[in-house]
């Protein structure tokens, strides 16, 4: 089937999202549509799914225009899609999950479970997916649910698929199956769709590149193309990809972490006895999928988190038990991972941001007012130090792009006498270019004599930054091995598996 979007227009009140798009996909072709978090790519796959209605243009398939008032009619005409968080019901069998929505019944109105089961077998056996028909989704591995989403497409004849962002929670052994179903689905005559922001997939999957920057289409590319043109292209100028950094010259051990366990408030434990220490002037990232407990570690280590258990120092001194002020006042900077939620205040200024946790005294505040005069300085002169771009210190922070709001929240951290850095995805949803600067600022750091902790789920970034690299699978540490470890290595190890012969300073319990 092709596919073609003429024109497609998308607006959010003042914001527009896409601006005129043009894009087509041949019938058996894999068409990479790359652009960074917010260029506009998953809202144009929400227009051609139904769940967003254009303001202009249209949506043609086999040169018949279609009108889509929701994703059943765009389901009925052959679109599929696979979002990045999965759609499925975890308490269901994967047959349950398949028929959800298209229930066949038998005689007597009862569900026919067995027609379920058998378009399951079917579909997973013409592609080699093995998956259980029976097996509850709870129970599955997250690349086997992802091969759930893309049976419950194929079940509804779907002819063009749709994978926005879908290796985000796979570990790179799961993202190679993902990319060996892409091919057999394209052999098979499936046309796809696929969104991301990383080049090394693009360039080893795609048929055609098509750039999105800003909801604007700014150029088309060959999977030829080096990841230097494309990052230009996604960014509008040309970007240092490779992480520049000299041997760490690590110190004595700064912070130490002893059988740390930290129980949720379901009371399921999420942190589990977990071990590990950093030296003053080394990076220690933390890799592993989301959700395997990374979170749950950082905010224990910042006192974010009420029921841990274990030791945590920090240059010999306690910080188990300490509020988030005094754990800050220790001379602990922290980036966390959602910079809205718990770095910026969105309605304050940029200037007022950049005091958040240094209100309360010298230089900001003398005699219980604030120094005017000194606070626009020093904002003045961190927004110039660390490339802030806006109107002006007066701007509020809210009005920024992602990656000059991640610029204002390391500037706030970084402009301060530290003892350790501790760095949660720190350059989630931002673009190429600030995430060149980002990682610039956190090897400074390192080179200042800093122990760094760096936490990402994006293993490019973790083999660019670390000097070690400790591996978190459900919640214990599976290892910490040299940054200098293989790819393949640690896509094992994120799959709870240490292979044959690899030498690791940890265990997990």
């Amino acid at each position: 089937m092709k596919l073609e979007l003429r024109g497609i227009t998308k607006r959010f009140g003042a914001l527009t999202a896409n601006d005129h798009i043009d894009l087509t996909v041949e019938p058996g072709e894999i068409h990479c549509l790359l652009g960074e978090n917010g260029a506009g790519k998953s809202t144009l796959m929400n227009v051609l799914y139904g769940l967003y209605q254009a303001d202009e243009g249209e949506i043609v398939l086999d040169d018949v225009v279609q009108h889509f008032a929701g994703p059943g009619d765009a389901m009925n005409a052959g679109i599929g899609m696979v979002h990045q968080h999965f759609m499925l019901i975890p308490v269901f069998t994967v047959a349950e999950n398949v028929m959800l929505g298209h229930e066949q019944t038998k005689f007597g109105g009862r569900l026919d479970l067995n027609a379920a089961r058998a378009k399951v077998r079917e579909i997973s056996d013409r592609f080699g997916f093995d998956v259980d028909p029976d097996a509850l989704v709870d129970d599955l591995p997250v690349g086997v649910q992802q091969r759930v989403e893309i049976i419950k497409a194929l079940s509804r004849d779907a002819k063009v698929l749709v994978f926005d962002e879908p290796t985000a929670v796979l570990t790179p052994q799961e993202t190679d199956e993902l990319m060996a179903i892409m091919r057999l689905l394209k052999e098979r005559g499936t046309s796809i769709v696929f969104i991301t922001h990383k080049l090394r997939e693009v360039r080893e999957v795609a048929d055609r590149i098509t750039v999105i920057r800003l909801g604007k289409v700014v150029g088309e590319a060959s999977p030829t193309a080096t990841n230097a043109e494309l990052a230009s292209l996604m960014v509008g100028r040309a970007v240092e990809l490779t992480v520049q950094k000299a041997p760490a010259q690590p110190g004595k051990p700064a912070l130490q972490v002893s059988n740390l366990s930290v129980i949720d408030p379901r009371g399921q434990v999420v942190v589990n006895d977990v071990s590990f220490e950093v030296r003053a002037g080394e990076i220690l990232a933390i890799a592993g999928v989301q959700g395997n407990g990374q979170t749950e570690l950082t905010e224990a280590l910042m006192g974010l988190q009420s029921r841990v258990s274990g030791t945590v120092s920090l240059d010999g001194r306690s910080l188990v038990g300490m509020s988030v002020r005094k754990v800050l006042d220790a001379g602990v900077g922290f980036v966390p991972e959602d910079r809205k939620e718990d770095g910026l205040v969105g309605e304050f200024t940029i200037a007022e941001n950049l005091m958040l946790d240094r209100s309360e005294g010298k230089p900001f505040v003398k005699g219980g007012n604030l120094q005017l005069s000194f606070l626009n300085g020093f904002a003045e002169d961190r927004s110039k130090e660390f490339d802030v771009r806006s109107q002006g210190i007066q701007t509020a922070v809210g009005r920024l792009s992602g990656g000059n709001q991640q610029k204002v929240v390391l500037a706030r951290e970084l402009s301060r006498e530290l003892r350790l850095f501790v760095a949660a995805q720190p350059t989630r949803g931002i673009d190429v270019g600030s995430i060149e600067f980002v990682h610039k600022r956190i090897v400074a750091t390192r080179d200042e004599g800093i122990p760094v902790v760096v936490v990402s789920t994006e293993l490019d970034e973790v083999v660019a930054l670390a000097d070690r690299i400790a591996v978190m699978y459900r919640g214990s540490i599976v290892g910490i091995v040299p940054g200098t470890t293989s790819r393949d290595v640690l896509g094992l190890m994120m799959a709870g598996e240490v292979p044959a012969g690899i030498d690791v300073e940890g265990t997990a319990a």
